[in-house]
């Protein structure tokens, strides 16, 4: 039969735009659609050959990809033996773009930008086919379908210009074999070393072999290499999709070594989570929790999330839609054979999948961190030290999980030894009956909030105080508010319980020395009152409720952000032997409260972590006072 010549229609010069210009951002990624396409073919084969013999008989079942690289004459094709095509099917299978859907699939991109909400176009031979042509100036697919009792094959060819044409050829077996003649500036595309990485990138598990022709020199009896040389078929990718085996079929080295290979990780995972959800999201994961933070952990635009397959071809690197931000940790591979995608197959479509498939990912780690917690403290102890910084951004971010995530919470307390941790249902299971809120202490290390008089009050009284370290602890559990109906309490932060026991008689008998010294810091402070808080210190500042704390306030001045500075309350301990003789003094010389007031502010900023407003007079004035008791 003579060549037969197809033009294509008016739209489809601007649809093959958008696929070789647009679609894709990298073009790496023609070969993975074309490998993807041909082991679809092979599927169809295997299923049509259960039921037809002559399918079976036509080419046998030794199926394979082949990898035919040319560098010589700058081409690459990719052949298998697959179900193929017979010359019908090509013209529509493989002339997609000018048949149904393409006007519509215009109308949608040239409306929206998007390419959400089409799936028609994707599949074997569809507009995967076409990302041939980011790197090739023409393509020739020849075919011939499996079991076919005409035994003539295909022959398909385009330049993507404006028409394409078949005509009748000659093929021993059926498959296909596309053709791609590439452009100059993309043959180092076909050198072997660029597709062994590629094929090992995005195809690695592909269920069947990718080979290719490999020649090398032979070597001799001592394992030299000799200057005679052989070629020989080898296979690119493992075939290996562990998550898709039963968990009692892979040993601990596999999935360690799976592991090291997708995370360039050089220790061992400190946990494996694996499983089969079934139901209304259907979907295979294998997720590692790492033995140790990676140093980008902390950076913005840091890439997260697992590998997404669908039927074993790699769609995306970092799948962010699958895991929230605060697991940004956890490496992995999910794996979906329904999974609806865009029509590049590079990002996923906003649908009520995936956030089934996030939900059952982020219980299934939640699940495994307190399985760990319980069984393997140790371990769990480890793993908080490396990620218990993150894992606490949930409880501000996740406000459905915000409990769960908090039962995962260790901490430091009054009432533990150095190094050793308790978790909130401990502290609660301490609590005395008559205790409403759960105490926390915000700074930078341990012994800081150790020795800090805010402390001094809730000691006298044996009441146990968490201490919280990290950086962004106040405003995680700030926000928070409450865990098993106890209430979160700053004890740098408003009112305290104890201040119950200031008696408003004593409040009378300091009256007058309180507003003088509310007169004499003027702006410096919101108030000035009377407080049980201390036992030891004289004076102390705090912030109201719902404001930053000064250690909060000096994280975000660090970080370059603004911060509005809340004033403080000044608090005095009426029992303190400073107090007593300041009110003491307001009666003979008043005059001299007004800067010793100023004294007792600053000593309260030191011990809040701050500083002097005037250091130079801070310390003038200390050493005045010194040289006159001397």
């Amino acid at each position: 039969m003579a060549v037969e010549q197809k033009q294509f229609q008016t739209e489809v010069s601007q649809l093959l735009d958008i696929v070789i210009h647009s679609l894709y951002s990298n073009k790496e990624i023609f070969l993975r659609e074309l490998i993807s396409n041909a082991s679809d073919a092979i599927d169809k084969a295997r299923y049509e050959g259960l039921t037809n013999p002559a399918v079976q008989e036509d080419g046998g079942s030794d199926w394979k990809i082949k990898i035919i690289s040319d560098p010589a004459a700058g081409t690459i094709t990719i052949s298998d033996n697959g179900i193929g095509m017979n010359r019908e099917e090509a013209i529509e299978s493989l002339g997609t773009i000018a048949h149904s859907g393409t006007k519509e699939f215009l109308k949608k991109v040239a409306g929206s930008g998007k390419s959400s909400d089409i799936n028609s176009l994707i599949g074997q031979f569809g507009v995967g086919f076409y990302s041939a042509f980011m790197v090739a100036d023409s393509v020739t697919a020849l075919t011939r379908k499996r079991g076919d009792k005409r035994n003539t094959a295909t022959l398909w060819k385009s330049d993507a210009k404006s028409s394409f044409t078949v005509e009748e050829a000659d093929k021993a077996t059926g498959g296909t074999d596309v053709t791609l003649h590439l452009r100059e500036e993309d043959k180092n595309l076909i050198n072997e070393w660029t597709v062994r990485r590629i094929v090992t990138t995005y195809s690695d598990y592909i269920e069947y072999p990718v080979v290719m022709d490999v020649t090398k020199p032979v070597k001799d009896k001592d394992g030299k290499s000799t200057e005679e040389k052989e070629t020989t078929e080898e296979t690119l990718n493992s075939r290996k999709a562990l998550w898709l085996k039963d968990r009692a079929e892979i040993t601990a080295e596999e999935q360690n070594q799976f592991y090291k290979h997708i995370s360039h990780d050089f220790a061992e995972p400190l946990k494996t989570v694996q499983f089969k959800a079934e139901g209304a999201s259907e979907f295979y994961a294998l997720l590692f929790i790492p033995a140790r933070a990676p140093f980008d952990m902390f950076h913005k635009d840091i890439k997260y999330g697992p590998m997404l397959y669908v039927k074993r071809v790699q769609i995306m690197e970092h799948c962010e839609e699958l895991v929230p931000q605060y697991l940004r940790f956890i490496a992995g591979v999910v794996e979906s054979y329904d999974l609806p995608l865009n029509i590049s197959r590079e990002i996923l479509q906003h649908n009520r999948q995936i956030p089934l498939i996030q939900k059952n990912i982020v219980r299934k780690i939640l699940d495994a961190f307190a399985e760990m917690k319980r069984d393997e403290p140790d371990k769990y102890k480890k793993f908080y030290a490396e990620f218990g910084k993150i894992l606490k951004e949930g409880i501000h971010y996740d406000y459905e999980r915000r409990e769960p995530i908090a039962k995962l919470v260790m901490f430091e307390s009054t009432a533990t030894k150095p190094g050793e941790t308790t978790d909130l249902d401990e502290y609660i299971s301490r609590m005395k009956s008559d205790q409403k809120d759960i105490y926390y202490i915000t700074g930078a290390n341990r012994n800081d909030l150790e020795n800090s008089p805010y402390l001094e009050g809730l000691k006298s009284k044996d009441t146990e105080v968490i201490f919280m370290t990290d950086e962004f602890d106040d405003i995680i559990f700030g926000t928070m508010g409450s865990y098993a109906e106890k209430s979160f309490k700053s004890v740098l932060k408003g009112d305290l319980d104890v201040n119950a026991e200031v008696n408003e008689e004593k409040v009378k008998q300091y009256e007058e020395l309180i507003a003088k010294i509310k007169e004499s810091l003027g702006e410096k402070v919101v108030d000035v009152r009377l407080t049980s808080r201390l036992k030891d210190s004289a004076v102390c500042l705090v912030t109201k409720e719902g404001a930053p704390d000064a250690h909060m306030e000096r994280l975000l001045k660090a970080m370059g952000q603004p911060v509005p500075i809340a004033k403080r309350t000044l608090e005095l301990n009426p029992d303190h032997t400073l107090i007593k003789k300041m009110k003491e003094e307001l009666a003979g010389k008043p005059e001299t409260i007004s800067e010793y007031s100023t004294l007792l502010y600053d000593q309260a900023a030191l011990l809040e972590g701050g500083r002097p407003e005037n250091i130079a007079a801070f310390i003038n004035k200390m050493t005045e006072l010194m040289n006159s008791n001397l």
